[in-house]
């Protein structure tokens, strides 16, 4: 099998005086010098992020948004809604639940958080805590969901 030859070898592509050797040897020095700071720059970005990800608090379950002027509760949203203003403040779990049933604090419209913490109309579902006789749980209601049948192709 034939080696293949080294193209750096070749000597012939480049300049034969040595003023313009030097020249060759100083630009690609400066270009060197260039990416090594780049890759420094990057490698100390790349470090603070990761520092940065390592420091940032967990994302809480539940968030209750405020009012900006005056403080008071705007709606209740899961912790990683994008739709939450600026001002913020995590709540637990029952706390959530409090802000939506009893406080009458509203639901993001987005992320349903009523919808993940079993609540409906401001009061608990009773599929979460009420358990269900036989024949009374979603889809036995006597009328049923519609049919579905498909519209009969049109000659045209």
């Amino acid at each position: 099998m034939p080696r293949m030859k080294n193209v750096f070898d070749n000597s012939r592509d480049l300049p034969d005086d040595l003023d313009r050797l030097q020249t060759l040897r100083i630009w690609h020095a400066m270009w060197l010098e260039r990416i090594d700071r780049k890759a420094a720059d990057l490698r100390q970005r790349q470090a603070e992020e990761e520092r940065g990800r390592a420091r940032r608090p967990p994302v809480p379950d539940w968030i209750l948004e405020l009012n900006r002027a005056t403080g008071h509760p705007l709606a209740v949203h899961a912790g990683d809604c994008g739709m939450a203003g600026r001002r913020t403040q995590p709540v637990g779990q029952d706390d959530a639940r409090r802000l939506l049933t009893t406080d009458g604090v509203p639901a993001c419209p987005i992320c349903r958080p009523d919808t993940s913490l079993h609540i409906v109309d401001g009061l608990t579902s009773p599929s979460c805590t009420t358990p269900r006789a036989p024949g009374q749980g979603p889809g036995s209601s006597p009328v049923g969901p519609p049919s579905y049948s498909p519209a009969a192709p049109t000659g045209g």
